[in-house]
């Protein structure tokens, strides 16, 4: 995380410590009496309500924190009629190379993969960053359950690139991944899952199908990719959207077994910095498909984590204190207007 000190501009951060410690004493302590309120105040920002309570930062358990959001296939607009898909069950233990040279399967991808300009090295369409990376694998297709059909490579030519091709025969939907390391300036290594039919504005892995987040995970750890990974998503509106990490990795969804409780919880803070760092990234290039800014840490957010910092320090449990107030401040990022960023000295 980002913490910088500058003896030239000490009263003017001393100034926005105050203001921003006075702004999170009064937000953190509302009474349930103003819940109506909060709640309206949330629709006319478009920021989620958020829980109300007097307890500290350090005492506030994690029962207390807003439910995670669920998967809900709504979300999945122009689903793909189940007869145009019935081909796929004719590539099951095709080589991934050769699936995507496949004319039918190329016409179907256009409904799965957004339309975009994307930055893999240099400014190309996302189809063919991920032709760039599946066209000599030799990876086998796998159709599983006889509905789920998964085309995947890591055979990209640099920056690690990797692939991974996901579609629901049953239901009509499709999904990707690509994995690769940036050198524009933006966090990395990068894990940028899309889908053409999904328009949403904010998003975490709990709102995709579970049976998709399972064969990513086994996708990320065939292809050698870090458990906690930053995450976007490109949806069907050319937005680049933040993808948050809103599972626990010490509560595995798909019931494996978790690591020891303090390699976990370490797990879910460092999930937790990188969502709130993608996320301001994600503000500063408004959300362009291909953007190319370097990070700008700003002096709000300088602040902020200074005022985090200090807050969760002085608490009997400072690691779960640092990761709820840093997805809070993920969330305040995220459902916020974007505001310009001054870049701290």
């Amino acid at each position: 995380m980002w913490l910088f000190r500058s003896p030239s501009r000490r009263i003017k951060l001393s100034c926005l410590l105050a203001f921003t410690a006075l702004w999170f004493t009064r937000t953190s302590t509302l009474q349930p009496a103003a819940a109506g309120s909060e709640s309206s105040g949330a629709q006319e920002t478009g920021q989620p309500p958020q829980s109300s309570g007097s307890q500290s930062p350090d005492s506030q358990s994690s029962e207390s924190q807003p439910p995670v959001p669920q998967y809900d296939k709504a979300i999945f607009q122009k689903p793909i009629p189940s007869d145009q898909l019935a081909f796929l069950s004719h590539f099951d233990r095709m080589r991934s190379g050769d699936a995507i040279r496949d004319k039918q399967y190329r016409k179907l991808l256009h409904n799965v993969v957004p339309d975009c300009i994307f930055h893999y090295g240099t400014d190309m369409s996302l189809s063919d960053a991920i032709d760039m990376v599946l066209k000599d694998s030799s990876a086998p297709v796998q159709v599983r359950d006889g509905r789920y059909v998964i085309v995947s490579g890591r055979s990209g030519p640099y920056l690690m690139g990797r692939g991974f091709l996901w579609i629901d025969v049953q239901d009509g939907i499709g999904l990707g991944a690509f994995y690769f390391h940036p050198t524009n300036g933006e966090p990395t290594p990068v894990v940028i899952a899309f889908s053409r039919q999904v328009k949403e504005k904010a998003l975490g892995i709990s709102q995709l199908p579970p049976v998709f987040a399972q064969d990513l995970t086994r996708w990320s750890r065939e292809s050698y990719v870090p458990p906690v990974t930053t995450r976007y998503f490109i949806t069907g509106s050319n937005e680049k959207i933040l993808l948050e990490h809103n599972e626990d990795y010490c509560q595995p969804a798909d019931g494996t077994t978790p690591p020891p409780d303090d390699v976990c919880l370490q797990m879910n803070a460092d999930a937790s910095d990188l969502d709130v760092n993608a996320a301001y990234y994600l503000e500063q290039i408004n959300h362009a498909t291909n953007g190319t800014a370097w990070m700008i840490p700003g002096d709000d957010q300088v602040a902020w984590v200074q005022i985090r910092d200090e807050t969760c320090r002085v608490g009997p449990d400072p690691l779960r204190c640092h990761i709820r107030m840093t997805r809070e401040r993920t969330h305040v990022i995220v459902y916020r207007h974007p505001i310009p960023h001054s870049p701290h000295r």
